[in-house]
């Protein structure tokens, strides 16, 4: 078996031969194989099953090619064992039992055990990392996402409960956030020893803050993650999730490797926003894969010319996959990035 490097090689700004892709929730609801499972388990219940979880981690390895598999999981799943009562509701997310409003809330929250609670999430890793003949990501949802939801009680549009705590509560909220980077980073280290070979931190949510109160709010708590986490010998990608290009020039001194972006902002101007320290994963809107394939085509070759300006490109979408993507789609696109980036990689090596 060969392993194909190619993504962690990207993570780390070397040269590859073609273009590593792989896709957010490339594990899902637009694979037909994948719904006829969902019909007799649940999300969570798939989680608990190693076996399973790590099968349909592998299908879309298998289908689209892809460069990286990404760990069958959910951002809640370490969130049971600090003792919150949830479920992921069908057409809603995360339902809370009972929402953190209060500093007494905040005090109940037990630490994580990785090892007694999740168990089955490592032994899902430790199955793949025989699997795989590419790299496993794994990952968390930060902090203020988690937050979001666990103060809302259920997603939100306008998060007013969780800035109402942020900014009338912020003791509260300062602990809440210790506790919440004290269980990411517990549960990722766990996943790098247990065979994960990348990891992504999802913020998907903390476009919603201005950047003055990420900065003064959330982003300590993020620094804090990466600076625990720096010693691990496995590439590490945060992920600010959608419209948060405003947010990218704070993350200047991150100790990441990859910032991924969403379509709002431009992969040239999110290098620049960033410094130009990090590799860079995105940005195609996933809406895109429902048009004409010349289309999706050419918005791919555009991104691929951006990308590969300089080392540390990775194409993915700018969020997460959707039920109605295609699966014969998104083989071709996968198919098309591999080669059309491998003959501009070329092209680019000979003029130089």
């Amino acid at each position: 078996m060969t392993y194909n490097d190619t993504f962690i090689r990207a993570c780390r700004q070397q040269s590859t031969e073609h273009v590593p892709v792989w896709y957010m929730r490339q594990a899902g609801r637009y694979d037909p194989e994948y719904r006829k499972i969902k019909e007799k388990y649940s999300l969570l219940e798939i989680c608990r099953q190693p076996e399973l979880a790590a099968e349909v981690t592998l299908m879309p390895v298998r289908k689209l090619g892809v460069d990286a598999a990404i760990l069958y999981s959910d951002i809640m799943n370490p969130v049971a064992s600090l003792g919150v009562n949830f479920d992921i509701v069908k057409n809603i997310g995360p339902v809370i039992e009972n929402p953190i409003r209060t500093a007494g809330d905040v005090d109940r929250l037990k630490p994580v055990d990785v090892e007694g609670d999740l168990s089955h999430i490592l032994e899902t890793i430790k199955l793949l990392d025989k699997e795989l003949d590419v790299p496993l990501i794994t990952f968390a949802g930060a902090p203020f996402t988690i937050a979001s939801y666990l103060i809302e009680g259920r997603p939100s549009k306008s998060y007013h409960r969780t800035k109402e705590m942020m900014f009338s509560q912020p003791k509260v909220w300062e602990k809440l956030m210790e506790k919440l980077g004290d269980m990411v980073i517990a549960y990722l280290k766990a996943h790098a020893a247990s065979g994960g070979k990348a990891f992504q931190l999802f913020d998907s949510w903390v476009g919603a803050l201005a950047p003055r109160d990420f900065e003064a709010y959330v982003l300590p708590t993020i620094t804090r993650i990466f600076d625990e986490l720096s010693h691990l010998d496995v590439p590490k990608i945060y992920f600010p999730g959608v419209s948060s290009g405003e947010l990218l020039p704070s993350l200047a001194e991150l100790k990441a490797d990859v910032i991924g972006l969403d379509w709002r902002v431009s992969l040239t101007e999110g290098r620049r926003r960033t410094g130009g320290r990090f590799a860079i994963q995105g940005n195609l809107d996933p809406y895109l894969l429902t048009a004409p394939m010349d289309i999706l085509k050419e918005r791919a070759r555009e991104l691929i010319d951006e990308g590969i300006t300089q080392p540390g490109y990775i194409f993915n979408l700018g969020h997460g996959l959707f039920p109605e993507a295609s699966l014969d789609t998104l083989k071709e696109l996968t198919d098309y990035v591999h080669e059309y980036s491998a003959a501009a990689l070329k092209q680019a090596a000979a003029r130089v």
